[in-house]
């Protein structure tokens, strides 16, 4: 436990104080129409899509720094690099043809192009995918640091505290949050990383005090472990998030100028983030616990003020992504699910988004309390949810190929889903998975075998 002073207090009070005022603020706002709720009236300017982008799709900030205290700058090519290419791929060749479709989820182009049945599948993925079980589990680890007490009644209050503007003013909410959220994780990383700089020096001081194999490329790890991060990287293909800022853009242009401009500031944050993790190696006990290493670190280093700028920092960045995440889930749950199985999707239902986002919550608690892993959690998900969607999706826009057969993509989903999920089980009561193979593998490559029998190239004109 962590002992703030009155002023660090006092500033994460203000915080607080500031989400409750947005809840009141927008507690009309689920009034308006669907696109408004849903995607802010599809007017999302570039400087307002980059910062809920960025700020969203960094919520793992306490795994971010559990993985750079055991494994030092390896964080930068597993958590980084391979995440920067797929989102690449995604503003090169996805970002502009998903704002020109007019939709408004992921099921909704499955739909478009393969029918209900896989859309209605799609979204149990997507609803999955979304719940963000990882992230309110870091949001509870970092509150019990500072108050003490039980981990899930502060699981249950984050969550709460992180979802409660959401239910009433939507996407815009989310929007208004973001904007700040990203401003404070960028200032308080940036302010340790000069405090740890002027006090310890640079580079030669980290050398000197980490082990060897921290300053690696692989972090002392195998091979193939880090490179099953660059597949589990292409979730980023199917990444509900990117999607939904597309959709919500103002033009096709902001889409794309978006997310390469966002990969600019995903650099530079994990240059921050890994170096602090680095410096935390340096100057903590080799047996501090390391999903701790960043708390731990500021409350050795940072007087009273910058202590609670800092933890509110840490807070933002996870904060950020429980709502945006939070809100996917329960437009999933209560639209593409519910909605669609009902055959109402033309008739728009504010309330259902907001039972949802309860039913998503709870979700993800009961997912944190289980499993107590961000990084399992990642890893578990996205092995399953990724090859059940990557293909489908990346052909529904592909307009050389079509599936000749629309109904036998939900068999091949479903098998595709099943056998990576099997295989996760298998692991997790070995001593690793069966001949070796990730799940991810055995998932696309059940997909990718599914498919082909119906899959066609489609005539030249």
């Amino acid at each position: 436990m962590i002992h703030l002073s009155a002023i660090d207090g006092l500033i994460l009070a203000s915080y607080v104080a500031y989400l409750l005022l947005i809840a009141w603020k927008t507690r009309h706002h689920s009034r308006g129409d669907e696109s408004s709720f849903l995607l802010a009236g599809r007017r999302l300017t570039l400087p307002a899509f980059v910062a809920t982008l960025v700020s969203t799709w960094y919520g793992g900030i306490l795994g971010v720094g559990e993985y750079s205290f055991r494994h030092g700058i390896s964080n930068w090519l597993v958590f980084g690099v391979p995440y920067y290419l797929a989102a690449l791929l995604f503003a090169l060749f996805i970002a502009k043809r998903a704002r020109r479709t007019q939709l408004l989820s992921i099921p909704d182009q499955l739909e478009k192009a393969f029918g209900r049945t896989p859309a209605l599948i799609g979204a149990g993925v997507v609803f999955v995918m979304t719940v963000p079980a990882a992230y309110v589990l870091m949001t509870g680890v970092l509150l019990q640091t500072i108050f003490g007490g039980s981990l899930l009644l502060w699981v249950v209050l984050g969550t709460l505290f992180s979802t409660v503007y959401v239910a009433f003013g939507g996407f815009r909410s989310v929007i208004r949050t973001d904007m700040l959220q990203f401003i404070l994780m960028f200032s308080g990383f940036a302010m340790l990383f000069l405090v740890l700089v002027l006090n310890y020096g640079g580079l030669d001081f980290i050398r000197a005090h980490v082990p060897p194999e921290h300053l690696t490329w692989n972090g002392g790890l195998p091979v193939g472990s880090i490179l099953v991060w660059y597949v589990i990287a292409l979730a980023a293909l199917v990444e509900p998030g990117f999607y939904q800022r597309c959709y919500a853009a103002k033009s096709e242009s902001v889409a794309r100028t978006g997310i390469l401009v966002s990969i600019l500031f995903w650099i530079v944050f994990d240059f921050l983030t890994t170096f602090t993790g680095l410096y935390a190696r340096s100057l903590l006990p080799s047996d501090t616990p390391p999903l701790l290493s960043y708390p731990l670190l500021a409350a050795e280093l940072l007087p009273p003020g910058l202590l609670g700028l800092f933890f509110l920092s840490m807070l933002a960045v996870i904060m950020s992504t429980v709502d945006s995440y939070s809100f996917l889930a329960a437009q999933t749950l209560g639209r593409d699910i519910l909605a669609r199985k009902l055959n109402q999707l033309d008739h728009w239902k504010p309330n259902r988004i907001q039972w949802g986002l309860l039913a998503s919550a709870l979700l993800a608690i009961l997912i944190a309390m289980w499993k107590e892993s961000a990084i399992s959690i990642w890893h578990d998900l996205g092995a399953v949810g990724t090859p059940m969607l990557l293909l489908p999706m990346l052909i529904s826009f592909n307009r050389r190929y079509s599936i000749t057969k629309p109904n036998w993509l939900g068999v091949s989903m479903l098998t595709s889903g099943f056998g990576a999920l099997l295989w996760t089980f298998l692991g997790s009561y070995s001593d690793g998975y069966p001949f070796g193979i990730n799940p991810i593998f055995m998932g696309l490559g059940l997909s990718l075998l599914t498919l082909l029998p119906v899959l066609r190239r489609a005539p030249t004109a």
